[in-house]
């Protein structure tokens, strides 16, 4: 049985699939003994021994699925070249192999999955599969209708016009000057609700990632974690 060695790489919760690209190219793999630089390599599952780093790979590993309610002021990777928290510091205590589902940026808090199953990161992550996150906001001022309707119909966020999002008004509080928003979208772009909010003239205070396809955090306390039921995996393979 024949797999790409990236895909390999990334189903053995390593890395991301993209991640284990750089890393081939960067001389960091191994099969059988051989420094392997080029993309597009495939491997025998079966007979082919397989080293990152110099450490051998163990080729059975058992899948894992995490939801954690990420909280504000971590990093949302394994390792940070500027030694700040990171969602993985969650779960030390227990070290767990799996990396972060895509991302969330320091200041946001809320649904982050994290696993060490390649395909399903894959999935979630790549655009083509429009997989929904839902977010909580907060914004300094009262939003119009007009306004909501520019978010639904899509703004430009810089080079980019965002796709069409459901948005509804959650509350508006006149005495704090503040609103609050739900936004769903299928996009990733970096820091987009922030972004979007922004192409309407209003900033965001709070940003609060509620839910990724339907699977919410709604009953889990932020900083805290749990493993992902098998319905919860198959409705965000199959949604």
């Amino acid at each position: 049985m024949e797999e790409r060695l990236q895909k390999f790489l990334a189903n053995q919760g390593i890395c991301s699939r993209r991640k284990a690209e750089e890393y081939i190219l960067q001389g960091k793999v191994k099969v059988n003994g051989q420094v392997v630089n080029k993309l597009g390599t495939k491997i025998n599952l079966k007979k082919d021994k397989i080293e990152f780093n110099g450490k051998p790979i163990t080729k059975e590993v058992k899948k894992i699925y995490i939801l954690l309610n990420k909280p504000i002021g971590y990093v949302t990777t394994v390792k940070d070249q500027f030694n700040r928290p990171t969602v993985m510091e969650l779960l030390k205590q227990n070290k767990i192999p799996v990396v972060p589902v895509g991302r969330l940026d320091m200041y946001t808090s809320g649904a982050l999955i994290l696993s060490n199953d390649g395909d399903f990161i894959y999935k979630i992550t790549h655009p083509k599969h429009e997989i929904n996150k839902t977010y909580q906001v907060t914004v300094k001022g009262k939003i119009t209708n007009e306004e909501v309707e520019k978010l639904k119909n899509g703004v430009d966020i810089g080079e980019y016009v965002t796709k069409p999002a459901q948005v509804r008004i959650m509350k508006i509080d006149k005495e704090k000057n503040i609103s609050r928003i739900e936004i769903t979208i299928h996009e990733g772009k970096n820091r987009q609700i922030r972004r979007m909010c922004e192409a309407i003239g209003k900033n965001v205070i709070a940003l609060h990632r509620s839910k990724i396809g339907n699977i919410t955090v709604k009953d889990l306390k932020i900083g805290n974690w749990r493993y992902m039921n098998e319905l919860e995996i198959k409705q965000l393979y199959f949604d």
